[in-house]
């Protein structure tokens, strides 16, 4: 990996390939850039493509203490590097991050998210609230592996699969990461899409979400990501919202990538 540094002086990790207009990819909860990394590829062979790890992640620094704008500098960095603009994609929690850099009026040509975890309703956002606080505890008194057994309960997961997972080699570097779903917390905020910010984007928007719910995310309410989708759409001055048909949340590359190409290719 190569490093840039951010405003803070934090050094942000991350992979450069292919040629052409500049993509920016923003990874959600519990990646370090690994889960977009068969993106890569794919996207390369059109676009000059830069997966990062955000901070706190990987071979990226982390600075405390945390803040959203600093991870809004982080992306700003990479987009200087990429020659002063730069089109995002965020996938779940990251879509919500690519939203706020937008919001904030940084260089971006076009941005794309898929499946971010918004909240429609006052039950979900009770429920979000209620998870924000006890993981903000768990942190606090340093239970890591308790910040992701919170983390996989909000999403569904049984005991069987909390023991398994725990049990597993993968688990360490998941308690690793375990302080950056305060992170992914942050960016989300209240839960709620931020329809205010969101109407300040003039930036041409594709708001994607799959055709087939994810069993590893049975815990969430039926048509979650739809619902959340579509208020972003509705937020947003110039969106189009789609369906990427047989996929789930995390889609397959190789069909992803044909979707963003199209769009970021107008």
């Amino acid at each position: 990996m190569t490093c840039v540094t951010s405003k803070d002086g934090t050094s942000i990790g991350y992979q450069r390939a292919g040629a052409g207009p500049a993509v920016l990819l923003v990874g959600g909860g519990l990646d370090d850039g690994s889960e977009n990394e068969a993106l890569v590829p794919e996207l390369a062979r059109n676009f000059t493509v830069f997966n990062y790890a955000r901070r706190g992640r990987g071979d990226s620094g982390d600075t405390l203490p945390y803040a959203v704008a600093r991870e809004i500098e982080d992306i700003d960095a990479l987009i200087s590097e990429a020659g002063g603009s730069a089109h995002l994609f965020g996938a779940s929690s990251g879509g919500a991050l690519a939203l706020e850099a937008a919001a904030a009026g940084l260089a971006v040509d076009r941005i794309a998210v898929y499946e971010v975890p918004y909240m429609d309703n006052d039950v979900a956002a009770e429920q979000w609230s209620e998870y924000v606080g006890r993981l903000t505890a768990a942190l606090a008194d340093g239970q890591r592996g308790d910040a992701l057994e919170l983390f996989m309960r909000l999403a569904g997961s049984s005991d069987e699969d909390i023991a398994g997972a725990r049990a597993s080699s993968f688990w360490p570097s998941l308690e690793a990461l375990a302080p950056t779903l305060a992170y992914d917390a942050a960016c989300l905020g209240d839960g709620r899409p931020p329809v205010t910010r969101l109407a300040t984007i003039t930036q041409p928007a594709l708001v994607a979400t799959g055709g087939i719910p994810d069993p590893q995310l049975g815990g969430l309410q039926p048509g979650f990501f739809d619902a959340a989708a579509d208020a972003i759409a509705a937020a947003l001055p110039t969106a189009e919202r789609r369906i990427i048909e047989g996929q789930t949340h995390v889609a397959d590359p190789k069909v992803l990538a044909g979707v963003l190409e199209q769009f970021f290719t107008p």
